[in-house]
């Protein structure tokens, strides 16, 4: 696909001005004709890109980030009153992913060509979710696409900033441990070899303690290479058993009965299901088609299969609040708040109430983690290294003692 930059006017006599992407130039005069507009110049555009550009783009990835920032954007040009194509034509100089500007660029032309701005995005499942979509063909369906897109941005900003603090509190402790792992396997490896050695030519009796970690070192030396293979081949079986329906409902259930963590993944769960549902209701969509779109983002099987139960119900004259209370892994606290809301017409109010509630409850928990988290791992290092230390210090001391 090449991309050209084109003038035409429209039948009205208005000159328009943008760029199409097309495999050639004949394709590109027909693309423009079939939308009514009469071509004045049409040549390829600068700055083509080489093919490693290209292999770039094809490699580089959307983060949650950009479609945060691009969504902010969006809801700013739409309150200044910036029409849509004007909108996009923004966004994509603006946007420094090359991968999301290609994306744009199609969503511009889909919409240039008559298709609305929810069916040119639906297109691009990479980029835009089907979160997004539903949210985007609600507001053009009740005519409030600037307040959706502002509905938009507050809600991926307060989703990202909620991935990103329960990230950051797990990442400290896996660089921890995984550094602890590499210097222990290199001193079985590469010195406790060497000091077995030396201990055996003594001849004195080494301490079971001693004798339990060079047996360790021995193993890695002998066997580590098929251990790797082993970790390896596990590794690769578990991640295609967890595609399965059994395997993703398993570390559902794995994640949410953690100790420590368990119930920080609940109340992520719990914030992201409550602001899905107020954020879809407030922008209008109805409530099965909410409840569906929520099971598909709430990320995790066993929240999304209550979920979708629960749809059914609420389809047969239950209401949503009757229906969550038949499952254990929601907390009486959202039954009774989604019930007051539906007693007293303000579901979206307690949603968002619940929504900002179970976002306060992430951070408390996050914090009180990082505060834990660091004496623990002091204490588990301190007894894992002095361990070692005893195991090969203590018998060089006894051989010292005894010359």
């Amino acid at each position: 696909m090449a991309l050209y930059r084109y003038q035409a006017k429209t039948p009205e006599g208005e000159t328009n001005a943008g760029t199409i992407e097309a495999a050639s130039l004949e394709l590109a005069v027909s693309s423009l004709q079939r939308r009514g507009l009469v071509i004045i110049a049409l040549e390829p555009a600068e700055g083509k890109m080489s093919w490693w550009q290209q292999a770039a783009v094809s490699f580089e990835r959307i983060k949650s980030r950009d479609i945060v920032v691009l969504s902010r954007q969006f809801a700013t040009l739409f309150e200044a009153k910036v029409p849509v194509v004007q909108a996009l034509r923004i966004l994509i100089d603006e946007t420094s992913n090359q991968t999301l500007k290609k994306h744009l660029s199609e969503v511009l032309s889909d919409i240039q060509g008559g298709i609305s701005v929810s069916s040119a995005m639906s297109k691009h499942p990479q980029a835009f979710s089907n979160f997004y979509v539903n949210m985007v063909r609600s507001g053009e369906e009740s005519g409030k696409l600037e307040e959706i897109f502002g509905y938009l941005a507050d809600y991926l900003e307060r989703s990202y900033d909620l991935a990103t603090k329960a990230r950051n509190a797990l990442i400290y402790p896996a660089f921890i441990l995984s550094a602890f792992i590499v210097i222990i396997t290199l001193m079985m490896v590469v010195v406790i070899p060497q000091i077995s050695s030396i201990l055996s030519e003594t001849g004195q009796e080494i301490p079971i303690y001693t004798r339990i970690v060079i047996g360790f070192s021995n193993f890695l030396r002998e066997f580590g290479v098929f251990l790797i293979v082993l970790l390896a081949v596990g590794g690769i079986f578990l991640w295609r058993w967890t595609r399965t329906a059994s395997g993703r409902l398993a570390v559902s259930r794995f994640l949410i009965e953690l100790p420590f963590f368990g119930i920080l993944y609940r109340k992520i769960y719990l914030s992201r299901l409550t602001d899905n549902l107020q954020t879809l209701l407030a922008g209008g969509v109805t409530v099965l088609r909410a409840l569906e779109i929520s099971a598909d983002v709430v990320g995790n099987e066993i929240y999304a299969q209550i979920v979708r139960q629960s749809m059914e119900q609420v389809k047969g004259g239950l209401p949503i609040s009757e229906a969550f209370s038949r499952y254990e892994d929601i907390p009486s606290l959202v039954t009774q708040m989604i019930r007051i809301g539906e007693e007293t017409g303000k579901l979206d109010f307690t949603l968002k109430t619940l929504a900002r509630f179970y976002r306060n409850e992430v951070y408390n928990t996050v914090e009180n983690l990082v505060s834990l988290i660091e004496p623990v791992m002091i204490i588990f290092l301190g007894l894992a290294v002095g361990f070692l230390v005893a195991s090969v210090l203590i018998p060089i001391y006894n051989i010292s003692t005894s010359i």
